[in-house]
C-alpha cells in the first residue's frame, strides 16, 4: 500500500506537469511538453551570460563583434522567433566550437571563427545555434532533467538506501541532459540551412564545413573540435545538409547565393590562433605566465586546462585533481580562513613558511562530509575528501594552489602534489617572458601551385602542413590557382601584426 501511495504522488506530479506545462513548439507547430516558459528561457540566459563570458573572456575585436551580431540579428529576424532579444559574442577560446544557451545567447569561439573559410560557412552553423533556441532544445532537455529527477526521488523513497547517492545522482543527470542529443541537432542542422539560405548564403558550404571538423577529430594534433561532440556521423551529415541545401534553392529561387570567402578571410586576418601566452601556456610539463610572472611544473600525464579563473590539472583515472587560483583576502591568513568556511574544512595541520623565498601558508584537510541518515559511519569515511593547499604571496596576489584526492588515495598523490606547490617561483627568464602569439595571415598566391608548395614557399614548417591543410578546408594536394587569399600562421603582438599589414 505504501509504494502505490508514492507511485500516485508521482503519477499526480506527472500528471499536473502536462495539464500546465504544454506548449506550441515554435518550429514544428506540435504541442510539447515543457516546464519551462519563454520569460524563464531569456532569465536563465541573463543569468549565465555573465559566467561564460568570465569563464572565457570576450575576444577584443571590434569587426568581428560587429559581424558576428550584424549577422546574427539578421538572421534571427527570419527565425521562427524573431521576437526574442538576441545576443551573439565571440569569446577567447582556442577550442573550436559554437553553443547556444537559452533566451537567444549565442556563443562563437575565435577558435572556431578561425577554421571557417568564407561568410557561407559561418552563416550555416550560425543559423544552427539560432536553431537550438528557435526549436526550445534547451528548454526540452530542461523538462526532461526535471522528469528524471522526479522518478529518480521516487526510486529514492521506495529504496531509501539509494539515498545516498542523490547527490551524485543529480550531478550525473545535469550532465546527461547537459549536451543536445543527435535528433536534435539533425533538427538544427535543417534550421541552420532554411536561415542561412534565406539571408542569402549558400548552404552548400556549411556542408563542407563539416569534413574540416571530422579532419579536425581525427588528428591527435589538433583542439578536439567540441561542436563535433554529439552530432550526426559527419559522412551523412554533409550529405543530408548539401540535399537540403538543393532543397532550399529550389524553394526559395535564389541563383546567385553568396559565398564570402575573400571577405571574411581578410576580416579575420591577424585572428589570434591557438593557445593566448598572455593568459599563460603550457611547455615541457612547465606552465609559465609571462604576464604575472610565475612558473611551476604540472604532473606528467595528466590532463591540463587553462581558463581564465582557473588552471586545472587532473590525474588520467580522475582519482585526483590540482588546481590554481586566485586566494580570497588581503593576507595568507585571510585567504587561508576563506578557504576553510567556503569549503567546510576540518583543518589537520597547518603550516606558515616560504616557497622559493616567497611567503607561503600550507593547509592539510579534510572536507566535512554531511552526515546523512542511512549511511554508514564506516562508508562516510571512506567517501572523505583530503585536500593540500599551499597559499603563496607574490606580486601582488595570492595564489591557491589545491590538490585534491579521496581519503584513501592521498598518501599516494601527495608527493605528486606537494612537487608542484614546492616548486612555484618567479619567472625571469625572458625567452619565456617575451613569447608572442600565433595569428592568422592571409596571403595571396604568386603562382599556382599545390596546397604543399604553396605553403612551404611561404616558409611554413613541415610538422605542420597538414594542420593548415585542415585550417584553409583544403588537401595539401589541391591545385590553388594564383590569385588566391590562403591561411598562414604568424607569430607576432597585434600592434607589430598590424604594422606589418
Amino acid at each position: 500500500m505504501r509504494m502505490q501511495r508514492y507511485i500516485s504522488y508521482l503519477l499526480i506530479i506527472v500528471t499536473s506537469f502536462w495539464l500546465s506545462g504544454c506548449a506550441t513548439n515554435p518550429v514544428t507547430g506540435k504541442k510539447e511538453l515543457m516546464l519551462m516558459s519563454s520569460n524563464q528561457e531569456r532569465a536563465m540566459g541573463e543569468q549565465n551570460d555573465p559566467q561564460i563570458t568570465q569563464f572565457f573572456g570576450v575576444y577584443d575585436d571590434k569587426q568581428l563583434q560587429q559581424f558576428i551580431n550584424q549577422k546574427g540579428q539578421e538572421m534571427a529576424k527570419v527565425s521562427h522567433r524573431p521576437d526574442l532579444a538576441y545576443e551573439f559574442k565571440v569569446v577567447d577560446s582556442p577550442v573550436v566550437n559554437a553553443f547556444a544557451v537559452p533566451g537567444g545567447f549565442i556563443y562563437f569561439t575565435r577558435g572556431i571563427m578561425a577554421h571557417f573559410n568564407n561568410e557561407a560557412e559561418f552563416a550555416g552553423v550560425l543559423g544552427h545555434e539560432i536553431g537550438h533556441v528557435t526549436a526550445r532544445h534547451s528548454a526540452s532537455q530542461y523538462t526532461k532533467q526535471m522528469l528524471a529527477q522526479v522518478g529518480m526521488v521516487a526510486g529514492m523513497v521506495l529504496a531509501p538506501e539509494l539515498a545516498q547517492f542523490a547527490d551524485a545522482a543529480q550531478q550525473g543527470l545535469g550532465l546527461l541532459f547537459l549536451k543536445f542529443g543527435r535528433d536534435d541537432e539533425t533538427q538544427s542542422d535543417k534550421l541552420g540551412v532554411e536561415y542561412s539560405t534565406k539571408i542569402g548564403y549558400d548552404a552548400d558550404e556549411m556542408a563542407n564545413f563539416f569534413s574540416t571538423l571530422d579532419r579536425m577529430r581525427g588528428d591527435a594534433g589538433q583542439s578536439v573540435p567540441t561542436f563535433m561532440s554529439t552530432h550526426p556521423d559527419p559522412a551523412n551529415r554533409q550529405k543530408n545538409v548539401q540535399q537540403l541545401a538543393k532543397k532550399w534553392k529550389r524553394k526559395t529561387k535564389a541563383t546567385d547565393l553568396e559565398v564570402g570567402r575573400n571577405s571574411y578571410l581578410k576580416m579575420i586576418d591577424g585572428l589570434l590562433y591557438g593557445e593566448d601566452p598572455n593568459q599563460g601556456y603550457l611547455e615541457a610539463g612547465t606552465f609559465y605566465h609571462p604576464v604575472l610572472k610565475f612558473k611551476f611544473p604540472t604532473p606528467q600525464g595528466w590532463t591540463f586546462q587553462n581558463t581564465p579563473q582557473q588552471v586545472q590539472m587532473a590525474h588520467k583515472e580522475g582519482r585526483a585533481i590540482m588546481t590554481l587560483s586566485l586566494g580570497q583576502g588581503n593576507s595568507l591568513e585571510e585567504a587561508g580562513q576563506a578557504l576553510v568556511k567556503n569549503n567546510n574544512l576540518s583543518v589537520i595541520q597547518s603550516d606558515k613558511g616560504d616557497v622559493n623565498g616567497l611567503p607561503a601558508l600550507s593547509i592539510l584537510a579534510d572536507v566535512q562530509p554531511q552526515q546523512n541518515q542511512g549511511q554508514p559511519q564506516q562508508q562516510q569515511q571512506q567517501q572523505q575528501i583530503r585536500l593540500l593547499t599551499y597559499l603563496i604571496q607574490y606580486g601582488g596576489n595570492i595564489y591557491n594552489i589545491t590538490g585534491i584526492s579521496t581519503q584513501q588515495d592521498f598518501n599516494q598523490f601527495s608527493n605528486t602534489f606537494t612537487s608542484t606547490m614546492k616548486n612555484f617561483s618567479e619567472l625571469t627568464d625572458q625567452s619565456k617572458i617575451n613569447v608572442q602569439p600565433e595569428r592568422i595571415s592571409i596571403q595571396e598566391v604568386a603562382r599556382t601551385a599545390t596546397l604543399s608548395q604553396v605553403l612551404k614557399g611561404f616558409k611554413m614548417p613541415n610538422d605542420r602542413l597538414e594542420e593548415l591543410a585542415v585550417l584553409n578546408g583544403m588537401q595539401l594536394t589541391d591545385q590553388v590557382k594564383q590569385g588566391t587569399l590562403i591561411k598562414t600562421v604568424v607569430r607576432g603582438s597585434a600592434d607589430a601584426f598590424a604594422k606589418e599589414k
